[in-house]
C-alpha cells in the first residue's frame, strides 16, 4: 500500500512549535448542556480537527515526514458512555465528511501513512468484562474514523499481566478473535517497557495474524532472549504491508536508574543500524515532536 524509500519517520499526534492544534472537550462541562448544545459544540471541535488534520498532513508532506499518528481524541467524546454520538448527527457533518475524505485522498497522493495508538486504558487482556467491552467500543470508534481518513494501523499494547501472564495472553487472543474485521485488519500489537516483550507477543501475533509494532526502546528497557536484530527480523515478517516500528531515546541516558522516560530528541546511535536499509515506518516518540524529527533528519544526513 505504501511505497516508502527505505526508512521513513512518523510524527506523533501534536506539534511542538508549529501552529497546528487539535481541540478536545471536557465531559463534565458538556454534561451540563442540552443535547442540541452538546452536538453544536462537538461539531465545531470536530470540524476544527478535520481542518487541523489536513494542515498536519500538508506539514508532513512539506518536510519529508512520511507518517502522521492521529490523536485518538480527534472526535472528542465519541466513545464516552453518556455523551457518545454518531457523526451524521453533527450539524456540520457534510463538511466534516468532505474534509476527512480530502485528508484521505491527500495522504494517499502524497504517500503519507496515517496511524492511531489508543491510550493505555484500551485493554483486551483484562479479566474484567466491562473493561473489555469498553475497549472493544473504543477500537470500533478508531476503526470508524480510520476508514474515513485512510489509516491502516491501530497500535495496541498487550495490557497487564494481572498476576498470570499465560491467562492474560490467552484472553488477549480470545478477545482479538472476537473483533470485527474493521478493527482486526488494522490492529497491531506493540511490546512495552514493563510487561510484555517481543518474544511474549510474537506467539500472539502468530495465533491471531496481527503484526508486531516493534518498539526498540521498550525492548532495551525490558529485554528477553531475542537480540534487536532477531526481534527486528521476526517483527518484519508479521506484516503484510510496510512494517511500523517505534523509536525513542531515554531522557536521562542509558546509565540512569530511569531509562523508560522519553527524551525531547532522538540520539541517532539509538536507531539500530539494520533499520537504515529497511522499507519501514518509524514513529518518533520524542517530546520535541516535529522539531525532533527535523533534527533527526539532519543528523542522519
Amino acid at each position: 500500500m505504501f511505497k516508502g524509500k527505505k526508512m521513513r519517520f512518523g510524527l506523533c499526534c501534536i506539534f511542538r512549535e508549529e501552529e497546528i492544534h487539535f481541540k478536545s472537550r471536557q465531559a463534565g462541562h458538556m454534561q451540563k448542556l442540552s443535547r442540541e448544545e452538546q452536538l453544536d459544540r462537538l461539531s465545531i471541535s470536530v470540524l476544527h480537527n478535520a481542518s487541523s488534520l489536513m494542515r498536519a498532513l500538508e506539514y508532513c508532506s512539506a518536510h519529508g515526514i512520511g507518517c502522521f499518528r492521529v490523536n485518538s481524541r480527534i472526535l472528542p467524546l465519541k466513545s464516552h458512555p453518556e455523551l457518545c454520538y454518531e457523526l451524521d448527527a453533527l450539524p456540520d457533518f457534510q463538511l466534516i465528511a468532505e474534509l476527512f475524505e480530502a485528508c484521505r485522498a491527500y495522504s494517499h497522493a502524497q504517500n503519507i501513512r496515517i496511524t492511531f495508538h489508543p491510550d493505555q486504558f484500551t485493554l483486551l487482556s483484562s479479566p474484567r468484562d466491562h473493561v473489555t467491552a469498553q475497549s472493544v467500543e473504543e477500537l470500533k470508534y478508531h476503526a470508524e474514523i480510520a476508514e474515513m481518513i485512510g489509516a491502516d494501523v491501530i497500535t495496541l499494547h498487550g495490557g497487564g499481566a494481572y498476576g498470570d501472564k499465560k491467562s492474560a495472553l490467552a484472553r488477549l487472543v480470545k478477545n482479538i478473535d472476537r473483533l470485527p474485521d474493521s478493527v482486526r485488519t488494522r490492529l497491531a500489537l506493540e511490546n512495552d517497557d514493563r510487561v510484555y516483550t517481543p518474544a511474549e507477543l510474537l506467539p500472539v501475533c502468530s495465533a491471531t495474524g496481527l503484526p508486531l509494532v516493534y518498539d526498540v526502546h521498550h525492548h532495551r528497557c525490558l529485554g528477553d532472549e531475542l537480540s534487536i536484530e532477531d526481534a527486528t527480523s521476526l517483527a518484519v515478517k508479521t506484516w503484510n504491508r510496510e512494517p511500523l516500528f517505534h523509536i525513542s531515546s531515554p531522557k536521562y541516558g542509558w546509565q540512569a536508574n530511569d531509562t523508560n522516560s522519553h527524551h525531547d530528541f532522538i540520539d541517532v546511535r539509538d536507531i539500530p543500524e539494520g533499520w537504515l536499509s529497511l522499507e519501514i515506518t518509524v514513529e518518533v516518540e520524542a517530546k520535541a515532536k516535529e522539531i525532533a524529527i527535523l533534527k533527526l533528519q539532519q543528523d542522519l544526513a
